[in-house]
């Protein structure tokens, strides 16, 4: 099939070029379906290339050129209320058109009544209450009936002569003539369906490769910084990092370079909307993921993380083979690994404690560096007493509390430090917010978007 527009002045060369050329600039991407002819070679390496480049499947690029030929073709030729698709076939440049109608019967129509009615309830004040009770009618509880229109449906008796299987719902396919000329209205009209398309097509592609990534740690490009909210360049779409999910203390220079953790993925009208943070406990859970193979092939297993991000951390580790000591495996050798991460952080100190069952001894190691004497535990009530040497509360405790917090929101238990004559020095439990951190918890805002 050749297509060819009518011959007149005010047809807008740009406009066709924007049409029958789809034209795609970014990275020099170029879809060109000639003026006269489609260009088949070029269609097909541009197809490849777009899948390629942004992510949209090739199958959803010729939907596109279907629809754009369709809304086309409906606009130059076609009449009001008709359902118009358009088939192309990519190797050999031909299009087909066709009209479809829907198979109805008497009960999915209204009664000239209802029509009357209808016309009388959306004449009135939308306030009023007719209209009110339209719009109650039109619930999905009820079944919804149409006008006919004999441009888009056909009565189940007439469909029945030529096909004895038909029934309601069904879709019965006219074919329309083949034609080759369209207008600058018709143009117009393929531009805004190829440009609304693609839009939604890359949004969609963009949706899908970053809701695969949830969860895990992902390094941008600070693009811009509007207030306390930094934006960060991923390729293809921009990040936001909340003032709330930011380290306290921590400055993003323009241009630069940061990971963070991508902790939600959601759909927004303008395309998906992706929420970092530097501050959630998993950031640091990650990182060891990304240093320690142990970790990454299961060998070794973080069970759990305590974070005051910007301060210090405790993280509880588990190993899954006798013969591998998940401590060493996290510091590495001469401590490079958590040297690593540690800088990642910005010097963020970290505890790394093996997981114990026993809930004892893995309270009595959370406390570390403080040496233990004694812990006695209710399991019911989730609290723990232990008991510390005089030289050692300071350690246990450590500064402004920090020490014996982490330790409970670690283990999951209430936590009192007492001393050897039985004086309760400091208590601390899983919910215990550090005043000097920023003000909240695992479930930040983030969470609950």
């Amino acid at each position: 099939m050749r297509l060819r527009w009518k011959k007149s002045a005010h047809i807008d060369t740009a406009l066709k070029t924007a049409i029958l050329n789809i034209v795609h600039s970014q990275n020099g991407l170029l879809i060109l379906i000639k003026i006269g002819m489609f260009d088949l070679k070029n269609l097909q390496s541009a197809l490849d290339e777009l899948f390629v480049e942004r992510g949209i499947p090739k199958e959803k690029i010729l939907e596109t050129i279907e629809m754009a030929l369709a809304a086309a073709y409906k606009k130059e030729y076609g009449k009001r209320g008709q359902i118009v698709r358009a088939k192309f076939e990519p190797k050999t440049g031909k299009t087909e058109f066709f009209q479809i109608k829907i198979v109805v019967d008497d009960s999915m129509l209204k009664s000239e009544q209802e029509i009357e009615a209808e016309e009388k309830i959306s004449e009135a004040p939308p306030e009023s209450g007719r209209r009110q009770n339209l719009e109650e009618d039109e619930s999905p509880e009820h079944t919804k009936k149409v006008r006919f229109n004999p441009e888009r449906h056909i009565m189940l008796d007439d469909t029945i002569k030529t096909d004895k299987n038909a029934k309601p719902g069904d879709e019965i396919v006219f074919p329309f003539e083949t034609k080759e000329d369209f207008g600058r209205i018709a143009a117009q009209t393929a531009k805004q369906v190829i440009m609304q398309r693609l839009r939604e097509a890359e949004r969609e592609s963009i949706f899908s490769e970053f809701e695969t990534k949830q969860g895990e740690v992902i390094s941008g490009i600070v693009q811009r910084v509007e207030g306390r909210n930094v934006f960060l360049d991923l390729g293809r779409a921009t990040a936001i990092l909340p003032r709330e999910e930011q380290v306290r203390g921590e400055r993003y220079r323009i241009g630069e370079r940061i990971k963070a953790y991508l902790a939600l993925v959601e759909k927004n009208p303008r395309g998906p909307g992706l929420y970092l943070s530097r501050s959630h406990p998993m950031f640091v859970a990650k990182l060891f993921e990304m240093e320690v193979p142990e970790i990454a092939s299961k060998i070794v297993e973080i069970k759990n993380v305590a974070r005051e991000a910007g301060s210090r951390s405790k993280i509880a580790v588990l190993s899954h083979e006798e013969s591998v000591d998940p401590v060493g495996s996290c510091v590495g050798q001469k401590g490079i690994r958590v040297s690593t991460v540690i800088a990642e952080l910005g010097g963020e100190k970290i505890d790394i404690i093996e997981w114990r069952e026993d809930p004892e001894e893995f309270i009595a190691k959370s406390l570390s560096p403080a040496k233990v004497l004694a812990v006695e535990i209710d399991e019911l009530k989730k609290e723990a007493r232990v008991m510390v040497a005089e030289d050692q509360l300071s350690l246990a405790i450590g500064r402004a509390g920090q020490n014996v917090r982490l330790a409970a929101k670690l283990t999951g238990y209430k936590i009192d430090i007492h001393s050897r004559t039985g004086e309760v020095v400091a208590s601390a439990s899983e919910e215990d917010v550090a005043e000097t951190a920023p003000e909240k918890s695992e479930d930040s805002n983030l969470e609950k978007k």
